[in-house]
This record gives structure tokens, sequence and C-alpha cells, in this order.
């Protein structure tokens, strides 16, 4: 989640005025005025902190990509600002708390502008003690690294890797209810019910296609997800299940139940890390099955190391399959990444990198990444 901030207004202009000197005022006179006011501006700051409970923030993130297509892809060779986001948090008590991220993708939409604006979550927290919550509302769903923590210096390479976008549909959002927490030690835990995928033999039920976004989708099939992790210092492991009955959401009578399961884990040992992860769709049904698309999978593996504090340097290998049932014909497809982050400050990533494409089918983009994001 973006680093929340208490917006505190005025101060300076009152600072100012209140420096400023009566003609007659002796020098004692003036000290004593100036200390009874500092007094006074502190105790109203602290108020206004702490009794408006409105939060600011927000992450966005510039991209050049420079890509040669081969085999039948087409070149890229395009600058985007991929992704302007807004956050907006409202504590309503010590114990109820509104938050919420606007965001407006590709700079332009509306007519046939590229981009679009969606609210990407808009729910409420209930603490229920000092450790269990209950959620309701629009959230993203809590699977693998990204698509609950994917503010632009929180991750290594320019774009998003491709089994969180491709396997896992980072960034992935849907409207609900249910629990998070912490219990043990080190364990926590996130339990919902909500709104489902709504996939389509169009697009050979790839499950990044069938996100409705919240935005009058069909609901006549709801979907579960429960997530554990458990962490220590430097070493991170867990994983997700999401089920469905019905992927189409009873549109498609060839296709039926779906389940995602996934396990990640990071390791961190000074300068060094490694973060690894494994994601797998099953989709039950004669249609998702003619197509290949009853098993979709994927994996990566990403090494990397931070010299200094300000700059660290990856590599990664992906492998994965929208595809991987018996009847796919080369559907596989794997990228080798390797780049560079600088960090000019903590909250803001400078990234560049290089991409190479292995795929069955020959349809290839191999070239280079710039970027620029930050997160407040």
């Amino acid at each position: 989640m973006n680093t929340r901030i208490t917006t505190i207004t005025s101060l300076t202009a009152a600072i100012l005025c209140g420096s400023l000197p009566a003609t007659a005022e002796t020098v004692e006179e003036r000290v004593s005025r100036l200390e009874q006011e500092v007094e006074t501006l502190k105790s109203g700051q602290t108020a206004l902190a702490t009794g408006s409970g409105v939060q600011l923030g927000g992450y966005g993130e510039l991209h050049y990509n420079n890509l040669s297509g081969s085999g039948g892809a087409a070149d890229k060779e395009e600058v985007d600002f991929h992704r302007f986001v807004i956050y907006f948090g409202y504590d309503f008590s010590d114990r109820i708390r509104f938050s919420s991220e606007l965001e407006l993708e590709h700079s332009l939409s509306g007519g046939d502008a590229p981009g679009e604006v969606e609210l990407e979550q808009a729910f409420i927290d209930f603490d229920l003690d000092d450790s269990h919550t209950a959620r309701g509302g629009l959230f993203l769903v809590p699977v693998g690294f990204l698509n609950s923590t994917h503010e632009p210096p929180t991750f290594y390479g320019v774009e998003r890797n491709p089994i969180e976008n491709k396997i896992i549909p980072t960034t992935w959002w849907e409207a609900g209810a249910g629990m998070h927490g912490m219990f043990g030690d080190g364990w926590n835990y996130a339990a919902y019910i909500h709104s489902g995928l709504n996939t389509s033999s169009n697009s050979n039920y790839a499950v990044r296609s069938g996100r409705q976004k919240v935005a009058k989708a069909e609901a006549s099939d709801l979907a579960g997800t429960l997530a554990v992790n458990w962490s220590v210092p430097g070493f991170v492991i867990g994983g997700a299940v999401v089920y469905q009955s019905d992927v189409t959401q009873g549109n498609d009578p060839s296709a039926g139940e779906g389940l995602l399961g996934e396990l990640h884990t990071e390791v961190r040992h000074g300068p060094v890390a490694l973060r690894a992860m494994y994601a797998e769709w099953m989709l039950d049904g004669d249609g998702p099955e003619s197509v290949g698309a009853d098993r979709q999978y994927g994996w990566y593996v990403e090494p990397s190391y931070r010299p200094i504090n300000e700059v660290g340097v990856f590599v990664r290998y992906s492998e994965w399959d929208n595809q991987a049932g018996d009847a796919g014909l080369n559907t596989g497809k794997t990228q080798i990444d390797v780049g560079v982050n600088w960090w000019p400050h903590e909250q803001v990533a400078v990234k560049a990198d290089y991409q190479w494409q292995d795929n069955e089918d020959g349809k290839e983009q191999n070239g280079f990444n710039v970027g620029i994001g930050y997160h407040f």
C-alpha cells in the first residue's frame, strides 16, 4: 500500500504572520509571544493531523519500449505514461477506515484514446481487534507478489513480469467482503468472497481477458480467495488459492470450474536476494480443454544484487503458457530479462532492462526498456 501522508495547510503562513513584531514590543515581550505562538501552532498541528483523518498518496510510471519483432510479432517503439494513480483514504475512527485508488492508464481516455480511467480500490476496513480486520468493498485480490504491492520502486524491471500479468492477471481487483489479519508468530492471512472472472472462447479462455473490473460485472458465479504467508526477517513464503464455480458466469455450457493455485517465496541476505513464484490455473469443461486452456501455468525465478543502497541489478527467467493442456500447440513462451534499478530516493526508481524471448510460435519481441516510477 502506498505511503500515506496527512496534509496540513497554512502552517507556513501562520509562522510568518506570527513572526512579525509589534512596533513598540520589547525583545523580551517578542520572545515570550513567539514561544506562546509556537506552542499554539504545535497544538493545532497535532489536532489537525489526528483529527482530520485524511490521507493522500499515489504512484505512476513512464515507460519507453524499443523492441524488434520477429516471426510475425510487431516492432514496438513507443513512449507511454503507463499509469497515474491517486490514493485517497479517510479514517472514520481508530477502528474504521476507507481506502481508494483511482487510476488513469496510458495518459488519455475516452473516444479512440488508448487509455481508461479505472477505480482500482474502494473499500472499508473494520478492525475487530489488534490482529483481525473485516473488509468490504472493491479491493485487490491477494495473490502473488505484485497484485497487492505493485508500486514501481518496489520491484525490478520496467514492465511487470509476464507471470504476474498473463497467469495472475495483475492488476486484478474484485468486489466482495472478508477478513485479513495475523496469527501465530509471523503468519498473516486473507480470506474473501468476491466477484469473479468472465472468460470466453473468443479469447481461448485466457484468464486476463476475463477480468470484469467490477463494471456492471456479471455475478451469477462468485469466487473465493484464501491467502496465507509466513515471514521472518530476510525470508517470506506464502501462497493463495482462488476458486470459482463457473469462470464464464454461466455463459458457456462447455466450461465450468476454475481453480488457481500459486506459491511464492523471497529470500534476502545482505545485498543478495532471490524471488521465485509458480502459478497455475485449472479450468474445467470441454471448451477450455479443446484449445488447451484447461491448464494455464507460469513460473519465474529472479536473483538480484544490490551492491549499494541506491543501485540494484537483476536477472529474471520466466516461462508461461495459457494453453498448456494437451490440445495446445506451440503456445509456450519464455523470456529472460536483465536490468538495473537506480533509486535516487527510496520512493523513486529509474529502470533499464533488456529482454529476450523464445516462444514456440516464433512470434518474439526482443529489445530494451527504460522507465521511471515513483510512489508517495
